[in-house]
């Protein structure tokens, strides 16, 4: 299916949703949007999720620079 064929289809999909009252066809939309959207927690390693962890702790107990500091101290590099 070329790009503007797709497109066309697109809004009429839109289109047709948006004037649809049929309850049980939005949930089953929403349903597949739902699940094609990927939830990239499951989908990082152990090390990265304990990182963020170690992160969200730093900014928890304060530990954390402003913006304003970390751009002043590499500004040559940025």
């Amino acid at each position: 299916m070329s790009s503007t064929n797709n497109q066309e289809r697109k809004l009429e999909l839109i289109q047709w949703l948006s004037v649809t009252d049929d309850v049980s066809l939005i949930e089953e939309v929403a349903k597949v949007r739902d699940e094609s959207v990927s939830d990239w927690w499951h989908e990082i390693s152990g090390a990265e999720k304990e990182s963020i962890a170690i992160v969200i702790n730093d900014a928890d107990s304060g530990h954390l620079r402003p913006h304003s500091e970390a751009r002043a101290k590499y500004e040559k590099w940025l």
